[in-house]
C-alpha cells in the first residue's frame, strides 16, 4: 500500500510510521512527504530518511482553491492508495479528498465528535473532562469530521497541563496511526 504523508510540523507522528516500515513492522511504502509551509522538520527528517520530499506553500497561491488544486495535482503524482494527514494543519477541499477516493486518513488528540479543531487537548481541559485520547479516521471536506476508524482513551492526570497531556496523547496517538495502517494495508495487500 502505497502513502503520501502530509505534515505542518516536525512530523512525530510520521516518524513513529517510517520507524514501524524500517523495522518491517508496517507492511507500507511511504511514496513521498509533503508540507505546506517550507522549514517543517517532518520534511528534512523525511529528506534524511530518504523519503522523497515536496512542499506545496500555501502562501505562494492567490486563494485556497489554487493551492488546493496544486496541493492535489502534487499528492496525485505519487499515486498514493491512502493520503495521511500527520499533524498537519490545513483543512483540504472535497476536491482535494475526491480525488483520492475518500482516503484521507486522519489523526486527532481527542475522542471525536467531541473537541474538533487545532486546540482539541487545550479544549479538553478546559471544558474540565476527566478522559480524552485520540482518534484515527477517515476526513471528509469537514473539520475532523468522517468515519471513524479507530479511537483510544487517555485518563487526564491530576495537575495535568496542556503540555504534559498532549505530549502522553502523542505516544498513544502513535501507536495508534501504526497499526490502524496496518490494519489497511494488510486488507489492502491481500486484495492484491
Amino acid at each position: 500500500m502505497r502513502i503520501v504523508v502530509l505534515v505542518s510540523g516536525t512530523g512525530s507522528n510520521l516518524q513513529a510510521v517510517i520507524d514501524a516500515v524500517t523495522a518491517g513492522a508496517l507492511d507500507v511504502e511511504i511514496a513521498a512527504v509533503g508540507a505546506d509551509r517550507p522549514g517543517t522538520f517532518g520534511v528534512e527528517r523525511s529528506a534524511a530518511a530518504g523519503i522523497p520530499t515536496f512542499v506545496v506553500d500555501f502562501k505562494a497561491y492567490p486563494d485556497r482553491a489554487a493551492w488546493n488544486a496544486a496541493l492535489t495535482e502534487t499528492v496525485a503524482a505519487y499515486a498514493p492508495d491512502v493520503v495521511v494527514s500527520s499533524g498537519f494543519m490545513r483543512i483540504v477541499s472535497a476536491g482535494f479528498i475526491d480525488a483520492f477516493g475518500g482516503k484521507y486518513l486522519n489523526t486527532h488528540p481527542a475522542l471525536l465528535p467531541s473537541f474538533p479543531g487545532a486546540h482539541g487537548v487545550r479544549d479538553a481541559l478546559a471544558y474540565g473532562v476527566k478522559v480524552t485520547g485520540c482518534t484515527v479516521h477517515w476526513a471528509d471536506a469537514g473539520v475532523d469530521t468522517g468515519p471513524i476508524i479507530a479511537q483510544e482513551a487517555v485518563a487526564i492526570e491530576d495537575g495535568e497541563t496542556e503540555e504534559s497531556l498532549h505530549e502522553r496523547i502523542k505516544v498513544v496517538e502513535r501507536r495508534l496511526l501504526v497499526s490502524t495502517l496496518a490494519s489497511l494495508a494488510a486488507a489492502h495487500n491481500g486484495r492484491k
